[in-house]
């Protein structure tokens, strides 16, 4: 294994991912002794530098991240830690620690992706009136189908060579699908196992 390059203080910048959306969720440092633990327990520690002692997340509030895999950069200075969280990474309660946007916007980006699952996951568990994501959970037939329409509308809006119908299309798809796979309770760890599979 590559050697880590720790700072004067014997610490290293460790970056937290969610391990199935790339969330970035917090940002911590991590010395040798908590980079060993991160490796024996399969668990994030960290060093406080603010308390000067070790901590493991999730210690107080049962929030823990069980580490998927850790990398670091080409620098071997900053580690990019993938976990599984439970519950919100941010002692304020947010799923992520980034949560404020100080320079421009978020329209179009990935960071949909997980807002809208966390949405769906809501939508299953609170049932709300008039929401059209509960009507589809209601009537898995209608669910379905609806999966295969906007499949192939999208295929025609790709063929006609229109951009924005295609975009719209594709996100119809893309909604769908994240609600028949939520209703399902299809662990997305599969699908990208699976997609692994196709790196040919």
């Amino acid at each position: 294994m590559t050697e880590l390059r720790f700072d004067s203080d014997g610490l290293i910048p460790a970056v937290i991912q969610d391990h199935l959306t790339n969330e970035v969720l917090m940002v911590a440092w991590v010395n040798k002794e908590a980079f060993d633990l991160m490796k024996s327990t399969g668990y994030t520690h960290f060093w406080s530098r603010s308390r000067q002692k070790l901590w493991r997340k999730g210690e107080e509030s049962g929030h823990v991240q069980e580490i998927i895999s850790i990398q670091t950069d080409c620098d071997a200075d900053t580690l990019l830690v993938r976990v599984k969280q439970t519950g919100p990474a941010c002692h304020t309660g947010s799923p992520s620690c980034f949560s404020e946007t100080v320079y421009g916007s978020l329209d179009k980006t990935m960071n949909i992706i997980p807002e809208l699952g966390r949405v769906l996951a809501d939508r299953l568990e609170n049932p709300k009136e008039g929401s059209y994501t509960c009507l589809l959970y209601a009537d898995e037939n209608k669910m379905y189908k609806k999966v295969v329409e906007e499949a192939g509308e999208f295929v025609l809006a790709m063929k006609d060579k229109n951009d924005d119908e295609a975009a719209w299309e594709l996100a119809d798809l893309i909604y769908h699908i994240m609600v028949a796979a939520k209703k399902s309770g299809l662990p997305m760890e599969k699908v990208y196992e699976k997609l692994a599979e196709r790196k040919k």
